[in-house]
C-alpha cells in the first residue's frame, strides 16, 4: 500500500472517530434541545440533501481543478467547525444552520477524497485497498458508537462535541501532508 493511501486512511480515521460517535445518539440530542423526531428526521434530511445534490455538483468542478489535497482540507475544516457547531447549539433552527455547514463541508471533501484514494491504489490490490478502506469505515465507527454513548453518558452533549471537535482537528492536521499524485 503506497505511503499517501496509509497517511489517507490515518487521517479519514480520526474524522470517522469523531463523526461517528455521535450517530446513534443524534435523536436524543436533537430532543434535548426542544426538537422532536420530525424534526430529527428534517435536520437529517436537510445534510443529505445538501450532500447529495452538491457532491454531484462539486465533482464537475474537481474534474477541471485537480487540486485534491485542498479541497481535503477545505472540506473537513468546514466539518471540524460543524463538529464544533454542535457546542453552541440550543435550538432546532441553528441545528438546521450546522447541518447545513456540515453539508456543505461533505459536499466539499467526497468527490477529492475519493479520487485522492483513487489516484494511489495498486491496480493489482484494487479489492484489497478498497476493503481497507470500507472495512476501516465499519470497525471505527462501530467503537465510535460505543464510544461517543458512553462519553455522552458520562460527561454530556458538549463534552461528546469537543472530543468529536478534538478527533477532527487531528485529523486534519494529518490532512495537511497529503499529497496529490502530481505534487511528487
Amino acid at each position: 500500500m503506497h505511503k499517501q493511501l496509509k497517511l489517507y486512511l490515518t487521517m479519514f480515521s480520526f474524522f470517522v472517530l469523531g463523526e461517528a460517535m455521535l450517530g446513534p445518539i443524534y435523536a436524543i440530542f436533537v430532543k434535548n434541545i426542544g426538537g422532536d423526531i420530525l424534526e430529527a428526521g428534517i435536520a437529517w434530511s436537510i445534510f443529505m440533501l445538501i450532500s447529495g445534490i452538491g457532491i454531484y455538483l462539486m465533482g464537475k468542478i474537481q474534474d477541471r481543478i485537480k487540486k485534491y489535497t485542498k479541497f481535503i482540507i477545505t472540506g473537513y475544516c468546514l466539518t471540524s467547525l460543524g463538529f464544533l457547531g454542535y457546542y453552541f447549539v440550543s435550538n432546532v433552527i441553528q441545528l438546521f444552520l450546522i447541518q447545513v455547514i456540515l453539508g456543505f463541508g461533505t459536499v466539499i471533501v467526497v468527490p477529492a477524497r475519493d479520487t485522492f484514494y483513487t489516484n494511489y491504489i495498486d491496480k493489482k490490490k484494487l479489492a484489497s485497498e478498497w476493503a481497507a478502506w470500507e472495512s476501516l469505515w465499519f470497525i471505527i465507527s462501530g467503537i465510535a458508537a460505543l464510544a461517543g454513548a458512553f462519553i455522552a453518558n458520562l460527561f454530556g452533549f458538549k463534552f461528546l462535541f469537543l472530543t468529536m471537535f478534538f478527533l477532527s482537528l487531528i485529523g486534519l492536521v494529518i490532512a495537511t501532508q497529503l499529497k496529490d499524485k502530481n505534487e511528487h
